[in-house]
């Protein structure tokens, strides 16, 4: 929904930046190759005629053991931020709809930690300024038990501030069968304590999905204990009051 939109003072663009051939057949998933100057440059020259601050971002995914390559193929775009995310495991992508049939015999925990291997890898990778959506595991209600849950919050908090990296609150998921903030209040609270930067988000993926419900995310940070938010300018970390 719009109802937040008008008091947003810096939104940033992150389109998912091409993967490697053969990873997105059917264009799904992210910007098609070659795209990435066409992308910057549009989102420049709306930049400045926006009744906000509009800032130029990408997001690039870890894949398995390592960064997309396709960043390569940032060269001379001077972008603001790269957000990290995690949304393949092999060649499961795990968070397709059309897929969901493949967590069937799954054992929910292992994949689970499977998931946040990768993540805190990324994020000790020094490619990423944020990581997305850190519980995307999540979206289709697959779920551990909370105490697991607890458990990997706070090695992930402590990994991350280990990392010097910050993390998104997303209001995505309240969009996604999960039904909630990306990520949950655990990790909100574990990250909180060890000190790690929050910015938020809604992943819009399209016009009206723009600011969807920031509200409830920043009231998770709040009741969390965050006072400060982040964003970024040349990729350089720039705290807000909350």
């Amino acid at each position: 929904m719009l109802q937040y939109s008008e008091t947003l003072d810096v939104v940033t663009f992150t389109e998912h930046l091409s993967l490697p051939a053969g990873m997105d057949p059917d264009g799904e998933y992210a910007m098609p190759p070659g795209d990435v100057g066409e992308y910057a440059a549009e989102v420049r020259e709306a930049a400045k005629s926006a009744p906000t601050r509009v800032l130029l971002g990408v997001e690039v995914d870890w894949l398995d053991d390592r960064v997309n390559p396709e960043i390569t193929t940032l060269g001379d775009v001077d972008v603001d931020l790269v957000l990290g995310s995690v949304h393949f495991m092999g060649d499961w992508v795990f968070d397709d709809p059309s897929r969901l049939d493949e967590w069937e015999g799954r054992d929910i925990e292992q994949v689970w930690r499977d998931y946040f291997e990768r993540v805190v890898a990324a994020a000790h990778s020094g490619h990423f300024d944020v990581m997305a959506h850190t519980d995307l595991v999540k979206k289709f209600g697959f779920r551990p038990t909370d105490s697991i849950i607890s458990a990997l919050a706070q090695e992930v908090a402590a990994e991350f501030k280990s990392a010097g990296v910050a993390y998104e609150v997303s209001t995505a998921g309240l969009r996604k069968p999960c039904g909630e903030l990306y990520p949950s209040q655990a990790f909100v609270e574990a990250f909180a304590r060890a000190g790690v930067p929050a910015t938020t988000g809604s992943d819009a993926h399209a016009p009206e999905e723009l600011g969807y419900h920031l509200a409830d995310a920043e009231t998770a940070l709040k009741n969390a204990g965050y006072t400060e938010l982040c964003y970024h300018v040349q990729r350089e970390r720039v705290m807000v009051a909350l």
